[in-house]
């Protein structure tokens, strides 16, 4: 079992930056790849990004690729979101997710546990 709690979410200008964390709980989290989702208003959860248990991996979204940069620190338990250049299409909720694997032919990528999420404002 993974808890998972976002931070650092906000209002900001395009172009602006902001930076995400996300505090993990619980044995496992060092073990688990992490994920970063989005939703936005009226649309279905989208992929951001992932990064493998040791940070070996990283995986992007096309739109994001670039301009977010994914991070962890696993003595912290904790997986940050950098986001540059924002538009105001990345307006969105931000959710952080764990897992045991990462298989972007699921639905979920392979994400078991979830965060509440938080908001991001980005206005033009």
């Amino acid at each position: 079992q993974v808890q998972l709690v976002e931070s650092g979410g906000g209002l900001v200008q395009a172009g602006g930056s902001l930076k995400l964390s996300c505090a993990g709980s619980g044995r496992a989290f060092s073990n688990c790849y992490m994920g970063w989702f989005r939703q936005a208003p009226g649309k279905e959860r989208e992929f951001v990004g992932a990064i493998s248990p040791a940070a070996g991996r990283i995986y992007y979204a096309g739109s994001v690729k670039g301009r977010f940069t994914i991070s962890r620190d696993n003595a912290k338990s904790t997986v940050i979101l950098q986001m540059n250049s924002l538009r105001p299409e990345d307006t969105a909720v931000y959710y952080c997710a764990a897992g045991g694997t990462y298989d972007s032919t699921r639905y979920n990528y392979g994400m078991d546990f979830w965060g509440k999420g938080t908001l991001v404002t980005v206005s033009s």
